[in-house]
């Protein structure tokens, strides 16, 4: 015999809400073990994005329900790997001068490891929400915070920093690239199949550029984003 459909409904509703309540539980956690993380804070200033430009602004970049799917079989393959992929990021900023200098004392030139530390800390947490992400209002609250934190208003400010007063935005757009051709090797270590790798590549890509999207709306001038 075929399921109630209001008895269908009704699991289907409770199992959403169960999902929710645990990306709200495991939100929450991280904001305790990570200063400065404020994913799922209340206090959060909202961004000024609507749902609906955030709806566009995925169609636009081919971002659908199947990448959603990808993304969050993603996080069983890069929960493990965290640090071993922020080494490689880490090792890629290190290597080159101009990016190393906006974690660095403008005065003496030395990266300041007390906030590559903590910016390390809240990067690796960022991976996998970008695996688990909802796309609601608390979550673009999130990303309008973290462009601020890139930019000369709220540059340095979460951490106590004294480095470099602010990241152009033509550096945080292409640092989308490395962010996301770096990850294809993690992606394989799984032993998935090559159409997965391929589809995990591809939504990891989208939402990557996404976000480094959001996180450039602090930078322009009102009506402009």
């Amino acid at each position: 015999m075929s399921d109630d459909p209001n008895a269908l409904a009704r699991r289907t509703l409770i199992a959403g809400g169960a999902a929710a309540a645990s990306l709200a539980a495991g939100a929450a956690a991280a904001q305790t073990a990570l200063p400065g993380y404020r994913l799922g804070d209340p206090a959060l200033a909202a961004s000024p994005l609507t749902p609906a430009d955030l709806a566009t602004l995925k169609a636009s970049l081919l971002f659908g329900d199947a990448d959603v799917a990808a993304l969050r079989k993603m996080r069983r393959v890069v929960e493990g790997q965290i640090e071993a992929i922020l080494d490689v990021w880490y090792g890629f900023v290190a290597s080159t001068p101009h990016l190393l200098a906006y974690f660095s004392d403008p005065a003496t030139g030395q990266p300041q490891s007390g906030y590559l530390g903590a910016v390390r800390k809240r990067f690796g947490q960022w991976i996998l929400d970008t695996c688990d992400a909802n796309y609601d209002a608390a979550w673009l609250a999130w990303q309008d915070e973290i462009g601020k934190r890139h930019h000369r208003m709220g540059k340095n400010k979460t951490d106590g920093a004294t480095a470099a007063a602010h990241i152009p935005m033509r550096h945080v757009l292409a640092l989308a690239v490395p962010i996301s051709v770096t990850m294809k090797p993690f992606l394989a270590a799984k032993g998935d199949t090559a159409a997965d790798i391929d589809a995990m590549q591809a939504a990891w890509t989208k939402s990557v550029l996404l976000q480094a999207i959001l996180w450039s709306r602090p930078y322009t001038k009102e009506g402009d984003f």
